[in-house]
């Protein structure tokens, strides 16, 4: 079982910064990492995915340039540097983790741990 806490939510203006914290309970090396958000009414989307062994990542087009996802050495944290935000990545952020190769990190179906959300407000 891999339980998953986020932190660092929070309101900020559009253009301003935030970054995200997802404290893991087992640490692996061979472990996709994500984070998905989810906006009133909308489906939930991944944001970012990372694969533990190789630090390799992938992002949605729409973050592209202005998040960047990363991990500590102890592979106990995932974090989430947000910049440039814009009103429309304002939603619920989830860390998710699920044991898969890095070709399977950018799939929803991939993660089945789930941390319990944090929210971010971007306003204009």
């Amino acid at each position: 079982q891999v339980h998953l806490v986020e932190s660092g939510g929070g309101s900020v203006q559009a253009g301003g910064s935030l970054r995200l914290s997802c404290a893991v309970s087992t640490p692996t090396t061979s472990r996709c990492a994500a984070w998905f958000r989810q906006a009133p009414g909308k489906e939930r989307e991944r944001v970012a995915s990372l694969y533990t062994r190789s630090g390799g990542s992938d992002y949605a087009d729409s973050v592209k340039g202005r998040f960047t996802i990363s991990q500590d050495g102890a592979k106990t944290t995932v974090y989430l540097q947000m910049n440039d935000l814009k009103p429309e990545d304002t939603g619920m952020y989830y860390c998710a983790a699920g044991t898969a190769p890095f070709s399977l990190c950018h799939q929803t179906s991939t993660y089945n741990y789930w941390g319990q959300g944090t929210q971010v407000t971007v306003s204009s």
